[in-house]
């Protein structure tokens, strides 16, 4: 032990140039080691349907069936990718956008769900049409773990991210826009005989809700005619004959397009003029009131978040002359008074700056991570609405504004109003 200690008390002295010399050999091999970790830290994470030069998108649209009119959604979606991908894509990535029509059929949507997931693997499938065909394959989705993203429905179910996390919606739901309508309603007419025309599903139904939620024990002395149709039916002609037959001071219209143009085009028919609210869903003046005549559907309220692509007082603004310039390259044949093709700009704007945001980290649970923290404006729509969602909360618009047709375009009037339900 001694001659152990007399070696160390001998061990030579570090002069003071050797130890420079010596802490800088270590230095610069920190700094190569460092440097060297450094790709492994920043290295690319993807997930199926992801590569160094492209993003699989999948959709599901009505190109065919009753709501046929939506198809336009899907057509402009394509046109924005292809206007994407000339700009060099998406952080250097081109998005191949696969779109599929269900025929607003629920078994179709899960065909095509399966086709889309399994076959074509995609990365995500994106703004799918339709309330009845998302219900279909919200389970699918979330058990197979690929974001359903930004369905294109306003059904409120859309927004349970404790059971559903790999699912959100994007417009405001609709349960929230009937409450506001309801609210209306006590404010204007706080005695009126309501009539309600409904599709006898989900989407219908989250209006009846709505309606129910703000009028409470009023519903049932108030609604004195509350008659659904079913999507596969031809006409609604008799249904609303029937709730004029009860003789309603108000007329709700919760109809997609095709059953909406119906009603309001057999009101004209029957001369019947009540005050007469229909859903913000098939408020396009191209696909809707166009076909059921414009005078027919003077004075129609309803309830917008986005610009009216016929309102010349939006003419002036960034939002708007970007969207219409892209629309003169990208999809000159479109009907320029529809409102489905600023839709899909909107939505498609709103998954590009996701992807944005995910840089190289293109996983799915990155993108619902980036989904659930959304916080920011877009100049197409109504100046004030804000995109806003929380981990906890999954609904990223919740605002709208009353509006009213002229004959001619929608005009905004009252107050943005939250329709959320604390």
């Amino acid at each position: 032990m001694k001659r152990c200690a007399k070696q160390f008390i001998r061990t030579p002295f570090i002069r003071p140039q050797l130890a420079r010399k010596l802490m800088l050999s270590v230095l610069i091999l920190a700094l190569t080691f460092g440097l060297a970790a450094v790709p492994a830290a920043a290295q690319k994470k993807y997930d199926t349907g992801v590569t160094d030069t492209e993003i699989k998108i999948g959709n599901i649209m009505p190109y065919s069936g009753p709501a046929s009119a939506y198809g336009i959604i899907g057509k402009t979606m394509s046109a924005y990718f292809r206007m994407i991908n000339d700009n060099g894509g998406v952080n250097g990535r081109k998005i191949n956008f696969i779109s599929y029509d269900d025929a607003y059929s629920p078994p179709k949507t899960v065909e095509q769900a399966r086709r889309l997931v399994e076959s074509d693997e995609v990365f995500l499938i994106f703004a799918p049409l339709g309330t009845a065909s998302n219900a279909a394959i919200q389970k699918y989705m979330n058990n197979m773990k690929v974001p359903q993203l930004f369905v294109a429905t306003g059904a409120s179910r859309w927004g349970d991210p404790e059971h559903f996390p790999w699912t959100i919606g994007w417009q405001p739901n609709y349960r929230a826009e009937a409450r506001i309508y309801a609210t209306y309603i006590l404010q204007h007419y706080p005695h009126a005989r309501i009539g309600l025309l409904y599709q006898n599903d989900d989407f219908g139904k989250d209006y009846v809700l709505g309606l129910r939620d703000v009028l409470r024990d009023k519903f049932d002395g108030m609604v004195v005619a509350s008659v659904p149709y079913e999507v596969a039916m031809p006409t609604v002609d008799s249904q609303v004959v029937a709730i004029k037959s009860a003789n309603p001071d108000i007329f709700v219209n919760i109809g997609t397009p095709k059953f909406a143009a119906q009603a309001i085009k057999k009101l004209a028919e029957l001369d019947w003029h009540p005050v007469h609210i229909m859903t913000n869903v098939s408020a396009s003046v191209g696909a809707v009131l166009k076909p059921a005549g414009l005078e027919n559907s003077r004075g129609i309220l309803s309830a917008g978040y986005q610009m009216d692509v016929t309102d010349p007082q939006w003419d002036s603004y960034p939002g708007m002359q970007r969207f219409r310039a892209f629309m003169a390259k990208y999809y000159p044949e479109a009907d320029r008074s529809e409102s489905g093709p600023l839709t899909a700009f909107n939505v498609s704007t709103a998954l590009v700056e996701v992807l944005k945001r995910c840089g190289d980290n293109v996983t799915r649970e990155n993108v619902m991570k980036a989904v659930a923290n959304m916080d920011f404006e877009m100049d197409t729509y109504i100046p004030g609405i804000r995109i806003k969602t929380t981990p906890t909360d999954f609904y990223p618009i919740e605002q709208v504004q009353m509006m009213r047709f002229t004959g001619e375009n929608w005009q905004l009037f009252g107050p943005i109003i939250d329709g959320h339900a604390e």
